[in-house]
């Protein structure tokens, strides 16, 4: 098949401001690689966000990205995004006339709208992933603008597009919420590369006997107040906190500062290092010196940090929400906790600290589950298969001329309500 993966960047950093960005960056490109390797033609469509990027970029054999020139080559508010759409759109219809994708699989809602003005001029059959609804981050207090506009236009898009790819079961939930479900709608979690993440190889030194180890942002919603809460009951476990700013930022995050002060209020500050942003490169040596991998958050829509420990063979202490309920098996590669219990989470977490032998049986489990399930081969399998039943008008709502009348339609309010 020939692929075209349109997408809001093809690498980027997660940001306070557009917490989910790089996971999806992230999993954009390594979709795009594992579909190639099983000799799909793939091209990733990316806005150049950065000076000194190419037109064209060579990733691998058969997988190209083509970088847009649409607004400043630099990073823009997600806010800001919809400015740009029209112009992208134009792009993609121009790129697809000379060299027409079998199918399109669009991330985010910005990039579905895009996808859908060329369609316009060139119809494509659609797949749309959005990663993280809006409806769920207003819901769970993920910082960012408040645009309601997007709510309403994420079910626009998911009406209109041919399928939708979600991350999580929770995912559906929210889609079925805005009326969008049934056959149309199939669950496609993000990968991981199991070749990097894995339990052999090196670990980063640590300064306890035990180690608790945290990826993601810093924001209140990540629960990090609560996993500084239990530190004062395990004596001798350390708490590393990856994400944020880059370390050289860290001492005027707010964030980070608010949670400094708090650990030194708790008496443990000795006992908590915040890293800021860990290369990809560095993570899996990090992920292998933790003897868990715990997490406060309410809302986790892509779950790879988790899954990638998981994959390093740690087993996972986690709320029952988003990707951790989905990829954490309750009692066998690590342990679910309703949301908003910390002192469940501590005792449940004394009780695995205490018992090794059940420690490393969960963490075996947790690198079968992650390499059975998880890994970018099956992923692509999965994601092909869902092309190609788009392809032989087998889904629940075929590219047929209805969708591509309701496409144009969708398109044309988006360039009107953006154009300025």
């Amino acid at each position: 098949m020939k692929i075209a993966l349109v997408a809001r960047h093809a690498s980027a950093p997660a940001r306070q401001s557009d917490e989910y960005a790089g996971d999806q960056a992230a999993h954009v490109t390594g979709l795009g690689k594992a579909l190639a390797s099983q000799g799909h033609h793939v091209v990733i469509y990316a806005r150049k966000d950065a000076p000194g990027l190419p037109d064209r970029e060579t990733l691998a054999t058969r997988l190209t990205v083509r970088y847009i020139t649409a607004g400043p080559p630099a990073t823009v508010p997600a806010d800001q995004l919809p400015r740009h759409v029209a112009e992208i759109g134009r792009y993609l219809a121009a790129r697809w006339k000379k060299d027409t994708p079998d199918i399109v699989h669009a991330h985010h809602w910005t990039s579905g709208l895009a996808a859908l003005l060329a369609a316009r001029e060139q119809p494509v059959p659609i797949v749309q992933s959005f990663g993280s609804l809006g409806l769920a981050e207003q819901r769970h207090g993920v910082p960012g603008p408040r645009d309601h506009t997007r709510v309403r236009m994420e079910a626009c898009i998911a009406r209109t597009v041919t399928a939708v790819l979600a991350q999580t079961s929770d995912e559906v939930s929210d889609l079925a919420s805005l009326g969008i479900g049934g056959t149309r709608v199939r669950i496609v979690p993000c990968g991981v590369e199991t070749s990097r993440f894995a339990p052999d190889g090196p670990a980063a030194k640590r300064q306890a006997d035990l180690r608790l180890l945290h990826v993601g942002s810093l924001a209140e919603h990540q629960g990090l107040d609560k996993l500084l809460m239990i530190m004062p009951d395990v004596p001798a476990a350390e708490l590393v906190i990856v994400g944020g700013p880059d370390p050289d930022g860290l001492d005027s995050d707010i964030a980070c500062k608010r949670l400094g002060k708090f650990a030194a209020a708790l008496g443990v500050a000795d006992r908590v290092t915040f890293t800021g942003h860990v290369t990809s490169k560095s993570l899996p040596a990090l992920l292998r010196s933790a003897d868990i991998f715990v997490s406060g958050a309410s809302y986790e829509p892509y779950g790879a940090a988790a899954i990638s420990a998981m994959a390093c063979g740690k087993p996972v202490v986690a709320n029952a929400v988003g990707a951790y309920a989905d990829a954490v098996i309750d009692g066998t590669t690590g342990l679910l906790l309703p949301p908003g219990h910390p002192d469940l989470l501590l005792k449940r977490l004394r009780e695995l600290l205490a018992t090794p032998m059940k420690l490393t049986g969960f963490g075996i489990a947790a690198a079968d589950r992650a390499r059975s399930r998880y890994s970018w081969e099956r992923i692509a399998d999965e994601t092909a298969a869902a092309y190609q039943r788009c392809l032989t008008d087998r889904w629940g709502q075929p590219a047929g001329p209805r969708t591509l009348a309701s496409a144009r339609g969708t398109a044309a309010t988006a360039e009107q309500r953006w154009a300025a």
